[in-house]
Parts: structure tokens; sequence; C-alpha cells
């Protein structure tokens, strides 16, 4: 396990958490619906560099069309893929919250990256956004050189993002389906409904449980919960990709971050963890007010791609 500590972390963190203000209010269906296609303050989510290829692309599944971001800064020399899903609960988040740590992704560690607009709940419950994940991989392993690509493909993610990765990594594994090279976690929902020290430290600071109880009701739209949904519960995490696993200090999830990361090396998986002191859940979406963090853990996603 290796911490990450800076002082400006606090700082930032405390900025803004006091902008953001409590976390219990009520949250109706129709604001978070809303809030999917809401512009994004600059001065929250950040503003991202230039970049050779910002392009929206529409990747042909079976059976439905799922919108995508391509993120390329060299638009000649092949490179890795990189899927990435953005955070939300399963029922919230848009390709805007994670445009400044895509291009970055692209830009410092050479990968083109693919951020995918998987569907949401409740429209859309589980499996849906599982099944996006597990298909857009297959995708790119159809059309590597269509985006550029040089043979692997990575799959990264943030929260429930990160959720999705894990589970189509798994997925994989028991269907014998498309796999990736290596699966980046970030503060990633892994269990479901955990009592931990973490959860009962931090709840309110920008997760509140009673909110993500409802959005986990939602997404599961009363099915049953399986390893598919809680990674965190698969009987055998042996033969998964290599991992890199990044956790938040001051994030309710932090503890399934570090036992996911855990359970992962225990199974004999080549796994890294990185823990970013002081810093809260879904940290890398708020680049305007959190940069320092941003920017260390976008150096170390960086490092650990090809």
């Amino acid at each position: 396990m290796s911490v990450r500590s800076d002082p400006r972390f606090a700082v930032e963190t405390e900025a803004f958490l006091e902008l953001l203000g409590p976390r219990d209010e009520p949250v109706s269906l129709d604001d978070l619906v809303a809030s999917r296609t809401a512009p994004r303050n600059p001065a929250l989510f950040g503003t991202a560099p230039p970049i050779a290829i910002r392009e929206d692309l529409v990747l042909d599944l079976p059976g439905r069309d799922v919108r995508a971001r391509l993120y390329r800064d060299d638009a000649e020399t092949p490179a890795p893929l990189l899927l990435w899903l953005h955070g939300g609960g399963f029922v919230a988040g848009a390709l805007d919250d994670v445009d400044v740590v895509c291009t970055g992704l692209a830009k410092q560690a050479r990968v083109n990256v693919v951020s995918l607009d998987y569907r949401l709940a409740p429209e859309h419950p589980f499996p849906a956004g599982l099944d996006d994940t597990y298909d857009a991989i297959a995708w790119l392993h159809t059309h590597k050189a269509r985006l550029g690509g040089d043979g692997e493909v990575l799959a990264g993610g943030q929260s429930a993002g990160a959720n999705l990765v894990a589970a189509a990594c798994l997925r994989a594994r028991d269907e014998g389906g498309p796999r990736v090279a290596r699966q980046l976690l970030c503060y990633p929902s892994v269990g479901m409904h955990r009592d931990t020290a973490s959860q009962r430290l931090f709840d309110g600071v920008v997760l509140n449980s009673k909110h993500s109880h409802w959005f986990d009701e939602l997404y599961l739209a009363g099915q049953e919960v399986t390893p598919y949904v809680a990674p965190l519960q698969a009987p055998s995490h042996a033969d998964l990709p290599r991992a890199l696993v990044i956790g938040a200090g001051r994030d309710p999830l932090r503890d399934d971050a570090r036992d996911y990361a855990k359970a992962l090396e225990n199974a004999g998986v080549e796994t890294e963890y990185v823990e970013y002191a002081d810093t809260p859940h879904a940290f890398l979406q708020f680049a305007g007010m959190l940069p320092t963090a941003v920017r260390a853990a976008i150096g170390d996603l960086s490092v650990y791609l090809p």
C-alpha cells in the first residue's frame, strides 16, 4: 500500500467540501436525470487542455448503439486503447465529467482513450451498464485499427464505472470473453451496503449512505446481489488482469478500495494500491477545485500504463 500525501490535498478538499455543502438533502429522480446533461462548471470540473483528437463516436454494440468519446494526442502513431467509465452511482454522470482525466491520460500516458457513455438506471437497470462495458471491450478488440490501437486493450473507471470494469473482468474470466491487459479502478464501488470503518467515518463526505442505497436500489431493480454487482463478493479473484487500485483517504468507499486490492493480491493478481490522503470520493472529476490530487493521480495512472 502506497499513500500519497501533500498538504495541499487537505486545503483543497476543505474548500471543495465547503462549496459543496451538506449532502443529506433529498434528491429527486428528475434532478438526477437532469444532471446528466446539465452544463459542467469549469471552476468545479476544470478545463481540459487542447488535444489532437477529441471526437464523439457511436459504438455499434449488439442490438444497440452506445455513444463514446475518443481522445488521441497523436493522430498518427498507434497506441494502446484505454476504455474509461465515468462514475455517478449507476444513475448519473456523463462523458463531460471525465473530460480532464481522459485528456490527461491520453496526453501523459500516450494511450488512446475511449470514454463510454454507458446506459444508466433506472431506465436501464443491471445488467445494462455491465453489458455495455463488456461488449465495448469486445468492440475495441475488433476495431483497434480504426481507433489507432496498437494491440493492447485496457480498461479503467471511477466509482460505479470502476465497478463495471471490475465486473466485466470477472465476467470475461468466467465466460471466456474479451479480456483486458490491465484494469485501473479509481475509488471503486465494489461492495454493496457494507458496514465499514470508512463508511461510518466519512458518511456524508460527498457520498451520503441514504442516497447511495437508493441509487443501488434503482440499479438493481429488485434483482439479487451477485459478484457482477458487488465484485468484492466473488468467490475467487484469481486469473484477473493486473490491477491498479486508487483510493481516496476521506471516502466512505475507502475500505472497498483497500479490500478489493487486498483480495486481488491474495488471489495472485499483480496489484498496486495507491491512496491519496485527505482526498474525497470522486476527486478525479473535480479538477477545478482539487487540482493537486488530480495531477498526482493522473501522473500515477500514466506511469502504470504502457
